[in-house]
């Protein structure tokens, strides 16, 4: 009896579905470490702007050069790795992250310091690309979603922790240090990640770049990618956009804030753990395009609220703006899992280019308006992005009546 590929690939993962509170932690760890680096220097531009006598704009694009290549190199890895391997990947984009942050802290100028943050981005992707197609392939059912679950929550905590680490460890030790530091507990996480993560046991390889190819054009003219696609660019343009310039609006007056403190302002990013779990329930109960529309009015409305004066009515306005975009990046990510049954790990791949595309598109354009007219030209570029992401949802996604599975 002849046994097909997808029949061996079911009964190899059905043993898999109970994940393990390890493999939970891993998981996590995973989506961290990818993280950790990719917005740390928000918290330090202010001070990069005066080490490296700096515009506005060179210090936004030191951002933007990380997401950049993110984008750049988010659907080639993907593709990759349909080839090669899953585990292998992972650890290996782990310990090249570890290089480029290790050699900022040599950074002569802010010229080679974006090189270096350009060569960060470039091994993001194959962490978050390929762990996905990881747990898609080797779990089923709620081990998925425990593990989704678990892979998001990482991920915030990881975008919150390089801003707060990197903040704090430079009141004590400078910023220099303090990457080495980060790097050293990096390639520690690719060896750790080395003695937990299981061998792929269902990975099957796929190295017919003309298969890819035809998946890649069937995907450009696929609604379910292109619409999540668009959403993606404007979520990334939105968060980036607004969590990197209010750093330069809150160190000057009236608020004045040093890095440490720039830092603990990111702790809002941690409302993304308790809101991850709701949006599951969101989408359950109203599809995922409804959820979308509301969280983007919800966004839309914490930006607006950055404008009033006060500390506390600024921190306010930052969790209800992200808020709403952990809500619609979780939605969207959904959208596209559900609705796409070939080539997954390129279909992230390219969302996540065009949702760092949007991001690096953010970094440059909100440089230039805070650069002309400081936060409240970037408050209304920000509304503006806002206004077209509720139109892509709106006349965009297809809808599902309540209570219904997604489409």
């Amino acid at each position: 009896m002849t046994i097909s590929t997808n029949d061996r690939i079911q009964a190899v993962s059905l043993p898999n579905q109970s994940a393990s509170w390890i493999l939970k932690l891993t998981i996590g760890l995973i989506g961290m470490f990818a993280f950790l680096q990719v917005y740390s220097v928000q918290s330090i531009l202010p001070v990069l702007m005066l080490d490296f006598m700096a515009t506005e704009v060179q210090v936004g694009m030191l951002v933007g050069a990380t997401v950049m290549a993110i984008a750049l190199m988010s659907p080639f890895l993907g593709m990759l790795s349909d080839a090669v391997g899953r585990k292998s990947f992972i650890i290996g984009a782990l310990l090249f992250l570890a290089i480029p942050t290790v050699m900022i802290a040599w950074s002569t100028d802010i010229g080679w310091m974006g090189f270096w943050r350009f060569m960060q981005g470039l091994s993001v992707p194959g962490i978050t690309v390929v762990t996905i197609a990881y747990v898609g392939e080797e779990f089923e059912g709620k081990a998925v979603t425990d593990l989704m679950a678990y892979y998001v929550s990482g991920t915030v905590l990881g975008g919150f922790m390089g801003r707060f680490i990197l903040g704090h460890l430079h009141e004590w030790v400078g910023w220099r240090t303090a990457y080495i530091i980060m790097a050293v507990v990096t390639a520690g996480a690719a060896l750790w990640v080395a003695k937990t993560l299981p061998a792929s046991r269902c990975f099957v390889a796929n190295p017919n770049l003309k298969s890819s190819l035809q998946t890649l054009t069937e995907h450009m003219t696929n609604r379910y990618v292109v619409t999540a696609c668009l959403l993606g660019a404007c979520v990334l343009f939105s968060l980036v956009g607004c969590f990197t310039f209010i750093n330069l609006h809150l160190a000057g007056s009236p608020y004045l804030l040093n890095t440490g403190q720039l830092a603990n302002i990111f702790a809002v990013y941690l409302l993304g753990v308790v809101i991850t779990p709701l949006s599951a329930r969101l989408l359950q109960r109203f599809g995922a395009a409804r959820t979308v529309i509301v969280a983007v009015i919800l966004s839309m409305l914490g930006v607006l609220i950055t404008k009033v004066t006060p500390l506390w009515g600024v921190v306010i306005g930052l969790a209800v703006m992200s808020s709403g975009v952990f809500i619609t990046q979780s939605a969207t990510i959904s959208y596209i899992a559900v609705n796409v049954k070939k080539g997954r790990s390129l279909a992230s791949g390219l969302y996540y280019m065009s949702y760092y595309a949007g991001g690096t598109v953010g970094a440059w354009l909100c440089g230039l308006a805070y650069a002309k007219g400081q936060w409240t030209m970037t408050v209304w570029l920000l509304l503006l992005v806002q206004v077209l992401a509720l139109l892509v949802a709106s006349f965009g996604m297809i809808k599902t009546p309540p209570r219904r599975r997604l489409e």
